[in-house]
């Protein structure tokens, strides 16, 4: 049997590109000219994912690129060992699969020169709100930061809401985060507030219930992703939506949290899920149970691209991060470097317009990619890695 057709194009080349500031690019070309861009950056595991493409991207050489369902399910199912945020097939496809079906769906749009949010049922939106980043690993001067914001075009901020705790530590230390939260409020600008994990569970007790007052946006990762229950229990003690996400790699893992009602904010990462095809299911699956969608994406520009297609066409998706800026960043490679157009995320009174372009809607500018990946490979940079914080007895503490 024979899943090709008279119009197959088949997958003739795929690269990886290891691009500053800390991004994994994909590029998959056909046998009939169509090229699709993809990204499979997972912050801190780089080579891990490029171990990944060269141990599984020949597989796929020869394949038809418009069978993309056919590829997620034998990247995915194909080995026995499955799970895991490098391969979701064995510890090392979900983001190796996400760069590869975020191509794939990439060049399906070009070649039937539609939008991918076309092919994924059509916009139940013109346009995308979105939020951008200030204060930092170590939240310091969220005012000016928040202004600033204010004055590209944002409405929403989120920030991280401590620096790195005990597992129990002092009360006061978490009035700081009362008083940022106030500052960017005072703008009149939505704030999200990020635990980023780092805050155990009582703590994030006491936190949680002194932001509920403040009309905060969310509260992110208040725990950690491998505390479901203690989420449920969480919602069940504070009013403030709560969101998680980016360490979940599969509709599999987002069921728990679903089942257990502790979620109000899905953030699947659509480089680390799976891809489009992936966070497509994740976001159905979350309006099953009356939650909305807000992919993380602190990363590169075909990832939000990416994201953005599945937004526009979800009813659930409520707001987009964007990492236009981010201190991860610097300025010479930051969200608009490697794009033709930059003006395709321009940000007004708090949103982007629905991209009109074929596939994904952005023109990445391949000559610089594959410069700077050279030079970056020449210079001997290293992987982007987190940095590990330990506490004042040397304990190592959750970044």
């Amino acid at each position: 049997m024979s899943l090709t057709t008279s119009a197959s194009s088949f997958i003739s080349k795929i690269e990886v590109f290891r691009v500053p500031p800390r991004w994994l690019f994909v590029r998959i070309e056909t046998a009939d000219g169509f090229v699709g861009w993809g990204e499979s950056t997972l912050e801190g595991h780089t080579e891990a994912i490029e171990g990944a493409f060269a141990d599984l991207a020949q597989r796929f050489l020869g394949w038809d690129a418009d069978g993309i369902e056919d590829i997620w399910q034998t990247a995915y199912r194909a080995r026995f060992y499955r799970g895991g945020p490098v391969l979701m097939v064995g510890i090392s496809a979900a983001s190796f699969l996400s760069g590869l079906d975020i191509a794939l769906w990439d060049i399906k749009g070009k070649k039937l020169g539609v939008p991918v949010w076309q092919l994924l049922g059509g916009k139940v939106r013109d346009r995308v709100r979105v939020y951008g980043w200030i204060g930092g690993d170590h939240p310091n001067a969220v005012r000016e930061a928040a202004r600033e914001r204010k004055e590209q075009g944002f409405t929403a901020v989120k920030m991280n809401a401590t620096e790195a705790l005990a597992w129990l530590d002092s009360p006061e230390l978490l009035k700081g985060t009362v008083e940022r939260v106030r500052e960017v409020r005072a703008l009149g600008m939505d704030v999200g507030v990020d635990f980023h994990g780092r805050v155990h569970k009582g703590m994030a007790r006491q936190l949680a219930k002194l932001l509920e007052g403040e009309g905060v946006l969310f509260i992110e990762e208040p725990l950690l992703p491998t505390q479901p229950s203690e989420f449920a229990d969480l919602g069940r003690l504070v009013s403030t939506p709560i969101a998680a996400g980016e360490r979940l790699y599969s509709r599999h893992e987002f069921r728990p949290y679903f089942e257990g009602h502790a979620l109000d904010v899905a953030q699947p990462d659509v480089s680390h899920c799976g891809g489009i095809s992936e966070l497509a299911r994740i976001a159905s699956m979350a309006e099953t149970y009356d939650v909305a969608l807000a992919p993380h994406c602190p990363l590169g520009p075909i990832a939000l691209a990416a994201c953005i297609a599945v937004g526009v066409s979800k009813l659930n998706y409520f707001i987009q991060e964007m990492s236009w800026q981010m201190h991860y960043n610097s300025d010479d490679a930051d969200l608009f470097t490697y794009l033709a157009d930059p003006s395709v995320f321009a940000v007004k009174d708090g949103y982007i317009l629905t991209p009109s372009r074929p596939g994904l809607g952005i023109v990445i500018n391949e000559e610089l990619v594959r410069t700077c990946a050279k030079e970056h490979s020449r210079a001997g940079v290293e992987a982007w890695r987190n940095p590990i914080w330990r506490g004042e007895d040397g304990s190592i503490r959750e970044w």
